[in-house]
């Protein structure tokens, strides 16, 4: 009797574990049809030489060799690095700038301001682009030419100009993601308790002491993550250089990207074997990136060897 009922609850166990893997299997079926299957397989083929039609032939480390070898993927990563720079960067500082103001209580209409700073993260790339295309053209009445005059300085071709399609594309970048990281920076705050503001203000901390020694030490986990996710959106650009530069996106080397490079090698070259070795090397450069980045934000708040205050 006691072995019949301990083999039935075994069995009504084991029907529970197999009714909760049914419940969450289609999420790892369509992982592994869009998103592990094409990894595993764009690793394979870059060591193949493969136009997309013909037969694959393997060529080992020679698409890397020609990738590593060719000016035109270094310019690429430059491009990245330094759009990456001037578009994410400045979103850290000013996010949680912005998150600490608008968390004040004496600010009014607040949940106005905060669907404003949000409002450009949910806007239509085409949008965005078409506004930004339309403030940064090259003609001399366009606002940011005549703001440059206004000032006495010369116009800027921005869509050709070296620094001026990446300073145009990196205030794209900019403000487009600022209101995304301001608003997990504000989720933060709301959970780091008044009291220690209060406790801070009657010992006569003035905003800048909190921010430095309050704010920042408890908000560090979501630093470390928004850190994490900028190095990884940063180094793979693509989205609005390729609709801000429009037809001349891929023919010219101011703005392109690596993952600009990547596609261009694949879908225009009909080299599939450089554009895979391509993701392959970014893959390892972001692995890299954001372990330095991840480490480097996770010193926020932590004292020095020694400092014994």
């Amino acid at each position: 009797m006691f072995y019949k009922r301990k083999m039935k609850y075994r069995s009504e166990e084991t029907k529970d574990k197999i009714s909760a893997y049914l419940y969450i299997s289609p999420f790892f079926i369509i992982f592994a049809i869009i998103g592990l299957y094409p990894a595993i397989f764009s690793i394979y083929l870059a060591f193949q030489k493969w136009n997309g039609l013909g037969d694959m032939n393997f060529v080992g480390l020679q698409n890397f060799h020609t990738v590593l070898h060719d000016p035109t993927f270094w310019k690429a990563l430059y491009n990245t690095i330094v759009m990456g720079l001037m578009g994410t960067a400045p979103q850290i500082i000013f996010g949680i700038i912005l998150a600490f103001i608008l968390n004040q209580a004496f600010l009014k209409f607040k949940n106005m301001f905060r669907a404003m700073i949000f409002l450009p993260y949910i806007t239509s790339m085409v949008a965005v682009a078409l506004v930004f295309g339309v403030f940064f053209s090259s003609n001399d009445t366009a606002l940011a030419n005549y703001t440059l005059q206004f000032f006495g300085m010369d116009t800027v071709a921005w869509k050709t100009s070296e620094w001026g399609a990446k300073i145009a594309i990196s205030i794209m970048v900019f403000w487009r993601w600022i209101g995304y990281n301001t608003i997990i920076y504000l989720a933060g705050l709301q959970g780091i308790p008044k009291e220690l503001y209060e406790a801070a203000k009657i010992d006569g901390a003035n905003i800048i002491q909190q921010l430095r020694y309050i704010t920042m030490p408890l908000l560090k986990p979501f630093i470390v993550l928004t850190v994490f996710f900028s190095t990884v959106g940063a180094l793979q650009l693509f989205t609005e250089p390729t609709v801000f530069l429009g037809a001349q996106a891929f023919s010219r080397t101011e703005a392109m990207t690596v993952v600009m490079y990547l596609y261009r090698d694949a879908f225009s070259l009909q080299s599939f074997g450089t554009g895979s070795a391509t993701a392959v090397i970014l893959l390892l450069i972001i692995v890299v990136a954001s372990a330095i980045n991840t480490y480097l934000s996770s010193g926020i708040g932590k004292k020095r060897k020694g400092n014994k205050s």
